[in-house]
């Protein structure tokens, strides 16, 4: 039964690596990849910053690629009706000055 943990936290570490180093990729086609994944600028309705969350307003949201987002980096996704609660961490400020740069 420990092996089991063991080998499970070693994965979640070996996970969290990957992700780590993910995040040193350039940032502008991660960025440019999560608009494609949120169904495009013109999908996008409003969108906030809120610490390390990134909440958007969205059309549509059953057209939200969120495996893709997720392979992304992000650590979580909450949907409430048309809006999409993204825990992206230290990436949610950029992400917002490069969409405010697309519109």
């Amino acid at each position: 039964m420990t092996i089991q943990y063991i080998i499970i936290i070693i994965v979640m570490l070996i996970i969290a690596i990957a992700i780590t180093r993910a995040g040193k990729k350039d940032f502008k086609l991660d960025a440019n990849k999560l608009v494609e994944y949120l169904g495009g600028k013109e999908n996008i309705i409003d969108y906030e910053v809120n610490k390390s969350r990134f909440i958007v307003s969205l059309k549509k949201v059953d057209i939200v690629n969120k495996d893709g987002i997720q392979k992304l980096g992000a650590q979580g996704i909450v949907e409430i009706e048309n809006q999409l609660k993204i825990i992206l961490g230290d990436n949610a400020n950029q992400l917002k000055k490069y969409i405010d740069e697309l519109k």
